[in-house]
């Protein structure tokens, strides 16, 4: 039986679509996903249905919440999806496994990520939820995964489909197991699927929801979108300072991208580039954040670019050489953080990558 609470919660129109793409990319801190293309996804949702973002609240403790989520290297050439691969992520959990789906919730924020979830929705007849796996984005998957990695008797199952049947790279897998092995499984799956899966997975009970989620951060994102937007009124620097504000936020740098470099390896997008000075690390989302040896942001800490020409906020796929960006910051204790990004095992495979200390700053 499938949930429909057709008028509770937000409306989901093409107005709020803008202010939760811009917000969500700025949260999704140099990653979670291009917003062009989540703006393709949403908009079908939108039109589709009277679709609707509701607080945890409006359901019961024992209504089984799903993520949606995109895995892949955002850079990646080859990448390749359909609306129809997004809703079957759904189908193929329905057809495998038995319980009655209360919302679909995303995995983190982002251009596309920040709005994961809503064709499901809609194509479902399923509410959106408010209360994210995340607040912001983060690499891997397991940092999306709501701390079930901790629970040792926990089976999740997970859900996959994309790539572009034209060149054999069309790929629709179920895993069941653990979070940790599934969640490898899906990032090969979008290696071979060229760099880019939808997914659905992990479902979880309300009650547990509510304490391992970032309960609120789909409207924050979409207040942050409209807190920059009303600044873009008047000008980008107005835009900067007015999100600035907002998330309690400072302007860390300001000039052409110097040094850039990135490469696409094991699904994910890794590199640095360094602006007026200050030096940025990345694995999918900024990691880091210096200037002269002092460190500056530190992961979960936000990290984002914004063009100082027109005002777009920059991922790190969409980053080049010499471009003129605003990089800003704010502290993590004002973003809406799920405990996963608290948990230093998961920062672990960060810091192996990036070869930077990122654990020691968690208390700080």
């Amino acid at each position: 039986m499938i949930n429909k609470m057709k008028t509770k919660g937000i409306r989901l129109t093409k107005d709020v679509l803008d202010a939760a793409l811009t917000g969500g990319t700025i949260l999704g801190g140099g990653g979670g996903g291009d917003p062009k293309k989540g703006r393709k996804y949403a908009e079908i949702a939108v039109d589709y249905t009277d679709l609707r973002l509701i607080t945890i609240d409006e359901l019961d403790e024992n209504d089984v919440l799903l993520t949606a989520s995109l895995v892949g290297a955002p850079n990646a050439p080859a990448q390749f999806m359909t609306p129809k691969d997004i809703a079957k992520t759904v189908e193929i959990l329905q057809k495998n496994c038995d319980f009655n789906i209360g919302g679909i919730i995303t995995n983190e924020q982002g251009g596309e990520a920040t709005v994961n979830g809503w064709l499901q929705a809609a194509v479902t007849g399923l509410p959106v939820v408010d209360a994210p796996c995340n607040g912001r984005a983060h690499p891997t998957g397991v940092m999306g995964s709501m701390n079930l990695h901790r629970l040792a008797d926990y089976t999740t199952v997970q859900a996959c489909v994309g790539g572009n049947p034209d060149t054999g790279n069309h790929i629709e897998c179920f895993f069941e197991g653990t979070i940790d092995h599934t969640s490898k499984m899906v990032r090969l799956a979008s290696i071979e699927a060229g760099g880019l899966v939808a997914v659905a997975r992990n479902p979880v009970k309300v009650s547990y929801a509510r304490e391992n989620c970032a309960l609120g951060g789909v409207s924050y994102a979409i207040d942050t979108g409209k807190a920059f937007l009303k600044g873009l009124e008047s000008s980008v620097e107005d835009a900067v300072n007015s999100v600035c504000t907002f998330l309690n936020g400072r302007v860390l740098a300001r000039g052409p991208v110097q040094n850039f470099s990135i490469e696409t390896t094991g699904g994910f997008d890794v590199g640095y580039a360094a602006v007026d000075g200050c030096e940025m690390t990345f694995w999918n989302e900024y990691a880091t954040a210096e200037k002269d040896g002092e460190r500056l942001a530190t992961f979960p800490d936000l990290i984002m670019t914004i063009n100082a020409k027109t005002g777009e906020p920059v991922t790190t796929a969409m980053m080049e050489e010499g471009l003129d960006v605003y990089v800003i910051a704010t502290d993590k204790k004002n973003l809406k953080l799920s405990p996963t990004m608290y948990a230093p095992e998961l920062l672990k495979a960060t810091e192996d990558v990036i070869k930077k200390d990122l654990i020691s700053y968690l208390s700080k």
